[in-house]
Order: structure tokens, then C-alpha cells, then sequence
């Protein structure tokens, strides 16, 4: 493992990367009537794409969002990184909040013609996920395979959009400031250009796959626990898998923490970073790696035992 700042991601990459692996946020729009803009806000969930650093955006025919930006076209749009399956419980009971993209700008509606090539390139991307699982080695699919396929595949979560019984209205997202909010909370301005410049892993459209196939897999989370031990010399009771990209991953481990109010031994929730060697530049590298890494700490901790 390295451990230096060359193995963490930019600002501007952690927030291609969350806005790539996710398919749905948050669209914030100002809500108007017909005295005009009251000033006051509409939010609601929506489902979207991203395609040449921008997003996007399908808003159903009969949301107000449709009527708002008649009258104003000012929006903002909050992605958050993608938080599957038990990770999403896990950060709920210990109310850490997953890191966030939140973009400003003006949201303007695609003519039907653009609607529909916009459409076409939906396709493309389902298409793509679909070729990559489909053509996944065993190592690859050992990990993908024990995800939960409603809640990860992409595919899944956007083929209403082209369902011509539904009704949409297509809308491009001119983004004119990004902000990076992390797990705390904390707020980070990025440089538009850089998040336009920077681009996405190779492996962030099926982030939320790999994150949930290890962490449903009891054996897999049992590893991290041993990287805990193995790698950082923590001494980890559990461990969820955070966060992935090219350069590596982010745990969250259970850890001893101060002792509770009757005296019973505390834990708490401690993040750790592990690297990899090499940068992981597809699904299939980092799957290759994490399962090397796997194999390392198990002849270690055999090796501290006296069992290998």
C-alpha cells in the first residue's frame, strides 16, 4: 500500500466520480405562480444522466418544476455518492452523512429533437453497464454478484425513463458553481473547470455495485476487518465498505472507543484509507487487487498465528 497524497483524489475527481456513479438527486427550483417568483423552494427527487459534464435531467410531465422554470430558470441540484443496501443503515444510526455534490445554474428544457437524442445515449449507457457485467471475469462477478440488483443497477433504477407511457420532460443542467460537501458536513468550493477538465474512473458507473456486493458478503467484510489489523494496526470489530475509486477505497471500521457512562467498553465508527499499488483503471483491476489484498492478510494474520 502507498500512503501519500498522490493516492487521494482532487476535489474536482471525487465529484465527477459522484456525479457519474449516481443516476438520481435532488433538483431544487424556485417556485412561481402567476404573480411570479415567490422565492420560496421546490425540491423533489429526480433521475438523470451525465453526458459531456453535464447533467442531464428527466423531471416528469406533471411536476411543478416544469411550471417554475417558466418563470425563473435558476435551479440547483444536490448528488450524494452512492450509500447501498446496509451502508445507507449504517450511516443513518451513526447520522454521518455521505459525501455530496451540490450544483448551481440554470436548467433549460431540450427540444424534442434533443430530448431525443438525449434518449439514444440513455440507451447507450444502460448498454455499456450491461456489456462490462456481461463480460466480467469470475473475480469480477464473485463481487458484483452479491449485490442487490433493485437498488444498484442502473439499468434498473432508469428504465422507466424510457417507458413511452411516462412522460418527461428533458431539461439540461448549465452548471455555474459546484460545491464538494463532505461526510462532516463541511463545505468545499471547486473550480468549475476543474470538475469539466477532471475526468471519472473507469469503475464509477458501477460504484454502488462493487460498494454493496462487499458489503453483503460476510466473508468480504471479514477482510476488511484484517486490513484494519493487518495494514493501520486497528484493532476493527466490524467494517462496511465506504467509498471506492482508481487509487484505492475508504472503510468505516468499528473501533474501541471511550468507555460509556456505566463503564461498559465503547466503540466508535473510525474511516481508514487504504491504496492500492497500482491505480485500479477498470472494474476488473480493482476486483484483482482488493482480491490480492484479501489473500495478503490472510497469510499474515496465518503467519501471526503460527498456522501457516
Amino acid at each position: 500500500m502507498k500512503s501519500n497524497s498522490a493516492t487521494v483524489l482532487t476535489l474536482a475527481e471525487k465529484c465527477k466520480n459522484i456525479l457519474v456513479a449516481n443516476w438520481q438527486g435532488r433538483l431544487n427550483t424556485i417556485k412561481a405562480d402567476a404573480e411570479g417568483s415567490k422565492e420560496s423552494i421546490y425540491t423533489s427527487k429526480v433521475k438523470y444522466m451525465l453526458k459531456k459534464g453535464k447533467p442531464f435531467i428527466w423531471v416528469p410531465e406533471k411536476d411543478m418544476h416544469n411550471v417554475n422554470t417558466i418563470i425563473d430558470e435558476r435551479g440547483s441540484f444536490s448528488v450524494a455518492s452512492p450509500t447501498p443496501g446496509p451502508l445507507a443503515k449504517l450511516l443513518h444510526s451513526i447520522k454521518k452523512l455521505p459525501t455530496r455534490v451540490a450544483l448551481s445554474g440554470d436548467i433549460a428544457p431540450l427540444k424534442s429533437e434533443k430530448a431525443q437524442l438525449a434518449a439514444e445515449c440513455l440507451k447507450e449507457v444502460m448498454l455499456s453497464e450491461q456489456r462490462v457485467i456481461g463480460e466480467s471475469s469470475y473475480t469480477v462477478s464473485g463481487v458484483l454478484s452479491s449485490s442487490n440488483f433493485i437498488t444498484t443497477s442502473r439499468n434498473e433504477n432508469l428504465k422507466d425513463l424510457l417507458d413511452e407511457r411516462e412522460k418527461y420532460v428533458v431539461y439540461k443542467f448549465n452548471i455555474s458553481s459546484c460545491m464538494y460537501i463532505d461526510g462532516h458536513g463541511g463545505t468545499h468550493e471547486v473550480d468549475i473547470k476543474d470538475v469539466q477538465t477532471s475526468k471519472a474512473d473507469m469503475l464509477a458507473p458501477l460504484s454502488a455495485k462493487l460498494i454493496d456486493g462487499i458489503n453483503q458478503s460476510e466473508a468480504r467484510r471479514k477482510a476488511l476487518v484484517l486490513f484494519c489489523f493487518v495494514y493501520l494496526n486497528a484493532n476493527a470489530k466490524d467494517a462496511f465498505m465506504l467509498a471506492v475509486d482508481r487509487k484505492g477505497f475508504d472503510v468505516l471500521g468499528k473501533v474501541p472507543g471511550p468507555a460509556t457512562k456505566d463503564g461498559m467498553p465503547g466503540f466508535l465508527w473510525k474511516e481508514f484509507r487504504f491504496t492500492f499499488k497500482e491505480e485500479a483503471h477498470d472494474v476488473e483491476s480493482f476486483c484483482s487487487q482488493l482480491v490480492q489484498m484479501e489473500d495478503e492478510v490472510v497469510r499474515k494474520v496465518s503467519g501471526f498465528s503460527g498456522l501457516a
